[in-house]
């Protein structure tokens, strides 16, 4: 393995193994009281990315399938694809870990508080619960 693959590594590993406190939410409910080490996951970027790279598509099946050809064969279109793999990655693992509403403040991939974006105030809830001991 070339060194090149060592830094390649953690956009291949699930948010959460690089942290250990998320925020899984969308653009309606963003975090508040964030601390550097905290990661933000917008459960609804695959849709907006979406969104921005292809434009709002024809009605037309082979009108639509032409201009996504055309997204899809731009210079940027790999950086645009990582993207969207990452997010879509990021929305998989969320599921994994069973959340199902937002927002959702996860701690080591184990506790979770449920309603709340505001990080200090989940992680009271969470020790108040007597979680995170």
């Amino acid at each position: 393995m070339k060194l090149r693959d060592f830094i390649l590594l953690p956009a291949l590993l699930p948010v959460s193994v690089l942290a250990s406190t998320v925020v899984y939410t969308d653009s309606q409910h963003l975090p508040e009281n964030l601390s550097p080490n905290v990661v933000v996951v917008l459960l609804d970027e695959p849709e907006r990315l979406q969104a921005k790279v292809f434009g709002q598509l024809p009605a037309d099946p082979e009108l639509a399938a032409m201009q996504a050809r055309q997204v899809m064969s731009s210079p940027q279109w790999q950086q645009k694809q990582q993207q969207l793999v990452t997010a879509y990655r990021q929305v998989v693992h969320a599921r994994e870990l069973g959340i199902r509403k937002v927002p959702a403040v996860v701690f080591d991939e184990r506790d979770v508080v449920y309603g709340t974006t505001d990080v200090a105030r989940a992680q009271a809830l969470r020790l108040q619960a007597g979680g995170g001991q």
